[in-house]
Order: C-alpha cells, then structure tokens, then sequence
C-alpha cells in the first residue's frame, strides 16, 4: 500500500511538473532570444545615432571598432557608397530589402541570425546598420535554466513521494496492526488489542475491534460457564446413581457398573475444568493413539461382550503420537464405538485400526452393520438419521480438521459403515492420504 500511495504521488506530482516546466522552458528560451535581439538593436541604434552625426567614413569606422559586436567582427555599416565597413553576415537580397522599406529588421544569417536597422545621413542618402548574433548568444542561458527547472522538478517529485511514503507508512502501520491483532484474535488469542491510530477511519476501525473483541471474550466466557453449570447438574443424578450402585452388592456385573460410575464422574469433572479453561491455556496437546484405543477398548470390550459383539484392535502396538489432546481423541473413539453399539444390532462385528504412515496417522473404524445411508449427512452438526444428538461425527471431523486432516466414509471390509480418520501430523498430507475419494485400508488383519 506504501508502494502504491507512492506511486500516486509520483505520477501527480510528475504531471504538475511537466505541465509547468515545459511552458517555463519554452518562455525561458523566447526570453533568451528576445534579449540577444534587444541588446543587438541597441547596439545598431547607437551606430544610427552615429551616423545621425557624422557619417564620416573614418569616424565611422572608429566608432565601429568602439562598440562590443563591431570588437568581435558581429557588426557592419553598409554605406551609400564604397563598401560596407567591417565584417558582414546578412544576405545581399536581406540588405536591399532594408535600403527599400527603409526600417529595421531581422533576418537569417549563417550560424545566426542579423538585426538590420535602417537610416537616413544627413548629407542625404540611406545606411544599413547590421548586427550579426551567433546561434549560442540566442540561447545563452537557455541550457542552464532548463537543468535548473529539471532540478526543482526532480525535487519536488522526490520530495512529494517521500512525504506520501511517510503519511503512507503511518496509514500502512495502522493497518498492519489492525491485520495483525485480527489474524492473532483469529488464531486464538483473545487478549489481543490493537492502539488506534492513523486516519480517522482506521482509528475507528481499530476501537470497534477492541469493542468487538472485548464483547467475543464476555459472550465466551458465559458460554463456558452456561457449559460449566450445565456439566454440574449431572452431579445430582450421579450420586443418585452412585448410591444406588453401592446397593448391588458384590459381583462381575456390580463392578463393572461401578467402574462406568467412576468413569462418568471423572469425564463430568474434565468437562467442567475444560469448560472454564480459556481456549488459549488449553494447548495443542499431544497423545499416543494406540494407547487411546487400547484404553477405551478395555472399557467397551465388557459391553461387546454382553453383546456377544466380536471385536479386534490392529496396529495399535506401536506408539502412534499425534497432535490432539488425550481427551479430545477419546471422545472421538467413544463417538465410534458408541454409534456401533447404539446402530447396529447386537452382535454385529467391529474392528478399530491404526495405520502410521509418512506425516499421518490413521484411524480406522469399521463393523459388519447395515453401513451409513448418507455419509455427508452425518457429519452435518446436529443432523442424526438414528435419533441421536448428531455430534459425535462432527467432533470426530473437527479434531481431524484441527490436525489438517479429514474424515472419510465408505464400505469397510466387514460389509457395514467403513470410518476412516485422518490425523495429520505434518503439512501437506491430505492430498497424500485421501486421493480421488479413497484412502488406504488399513485393517488387513485378524484377531
């Protein structure tokens, strides 16, 4: 933008320059030629009036000698009779003219240009006056005065783009820092302000993006605590919960329902302390994915039993890190398995999958049930075509988004719904692992 406010100011300031130097240059060479032509009519008025005394052909010739031009061989007397004294440079033809019309005048001579004035002696009979200006006396002057005016032009073409690169780094730095607070507000510093300065109306602009900033940070901080009080009251239907639990006694099944009491009650209290943690304390987080899949598949292998649902976990034996909080990715295996168990009927097969591969990693869910009707439609927040709440999907695909990467649905190998998960651990991977609407399959074993 500085660039091209200085560009404006130099193409304005150019034009104005041009549009008075050239007429200046024009007058400034007439007035160079009409003060050569002035001075050599003045000289040839000064012989007239020597002649108008005497026209003696010895006081003419001293007087002759006496003058600037008659020194340097630049003036003439044509006289009635005998030839012309000293050095002449008009045409025969121009002098006739004069001797006939008998009044001054200019005509073109080699290298220059004559003043001719006209005469009448007193002993009767007519005389010429030449004055012989060289082409250099016409434009003397005229050179340095046009290098004087391109200097001034220059100057104040230079000095009007530095004035404009200045009020231009002022308008550009306003700007610049307004771009710069949106950009970090954007990227999740909330914090951010921009001082506002410059023109009226980027000063302005820069106090409505604090107003507005400040009222984004009040309206998240109410959704955290409307989030936060919204977890709580699930406290009381959990220690309902929980004292009816302690009632069952010892037992397989008593345990198990005591560790899924446990369970809730840790994840109500994540999501309360994440709720009321601002989104710039939280991080990107890192976490291992096969140890995710392995610790929720020791939590849903007790239900697929029951459901007589065979399952298989395969790749998660190698560490799989990428960058997504722990918490963030458990929610999105839960999401998984929980729509398998809730959409398919029980004893429908699955298998969960991990496949490392160069910048990424993917996660691989699959079962043996009747598949996803409309693969686009589910991952729409808040659309569910099974009755559910329709999040689960679409928390899968933001976190896959947060790493750069994507979600992918199509029929697995078991016959049913086929999700496939990319986490990308570098720039660039989606093109790699998602190409032309497939990506690799990943579950090539069994248990």
């Amino acid at each position: 933008m500085r660039w091209a406010l200085a560009r404006v100011a130099l193409a304005t300031t150019s034009m104005v320059a041009l549009a008075f130097l050239v007429p200046l240059a024009l007058v400034v060479r007439q007035i160079a030629h009409d003060r050569a032509v002035s001075d050599a009519e003045r000289q040839a008025m000064a012989m007239v009036t020597v002649l108008a005394i005497d026209s003696d052909r010895t006081l003419v010739e001293r007087a002759v000698g006496l003058t600037p031009a008659g020194r340097v061989q630049r003036l003439a007397v044509y006289m009635p009779f005998g030839a012309p004294i000293g050095k002449t440079h008009a045409a025969a033809g121009d002098v006739a003219l004069a001797f006939e019309r008998r009044r001054s005048l200019t005509a073109d001579a080699a290298g220059g240009m004559v003043v001719l004035e006209a005469t009448t002696l007193p002993e009767g009979g007519d005389a010429v006056v030449e004055v012989y200006l060289p082409q250099g006396d016409l434009s003397r002057g005229v050179a340095t005065a046009w290098l004087a005016l391109s200097g001034v032009a220059l100057a104040l073409v230079a000095g009007s783009v530095v004035i404009a690169d200045r009020l231009g780094a002022k308008v550009v730095g306003s700007a610049r820092s307004l771009a710069h607070a949106a950009r970090a507000f954007g990227g999740g510093d909330l914090r951010v302000r921009v001082r506002p300065g410059g023109p009226p109306e980027l000063a302005e602009a820069g106090q409505s993006f604090n107003a507005m900033a400040s009222r984004v940070v009040q309206f998240l901080d109410a959704e955290r605590e409307l989030a936060a009080d919204l977890s709580h009251r699930l406290r009381t239907p959990l220690t309902a919960l929980r004292l009816d639990v302690e009632t069952l006694g010892e037992g397989t099944d008593a345990e198990r329902i005591r560790q899924a009491v446990g369970t809730l009650e840790r994840e109500i209290d994540t999501i309360i302390r994440t709720a009321r943690r601002p989104l710039s304390e939280r991080g990107p987080g890192q976490c291992d994915v096969s140890e995710v899949i392995n610790e929720r598949l020791a939590f849903w292998s007790a239900l697929a039993e029951d459901q007589d649902r065979a399952w298989q976990i395969i790749g998660a034996n190698e560490p799989a890190p990428v960058p997504v909080q722990r918490g963030e990715l458990s929610a999105v295996v839960d999401a998984l398995l929980g729509n398998i168990f809730k959409h398919t009927p029980q004893g429908t097969a699955f298998a969960v999958g991990v496949h490392k591969q160069s910048g990424g990693v993917v996660l691989v869910v699959e079962d043996a049930g009747p598949g996803v009707a409309n693969p686009r439609a589910a991952v729409r927040r808040g659309a569910s075509g099974g009755g559910s709440t329709g999040l689960g999907l679409d928390i899968a695909r933001k976190v896959a988004e947060s790493t750069g990467g994507s979600i992918h649905f199509d029929r697995g190998r078991l016959g049913g719904a086929c999700v496939r998960l990319l986490l990308a651990t570098g720039p660039g991977q989606h093109d790699t692992i998602v190409k032309n609407g497939r990506t690799p399959n990943v579950l090539k074993s069994s248990r």
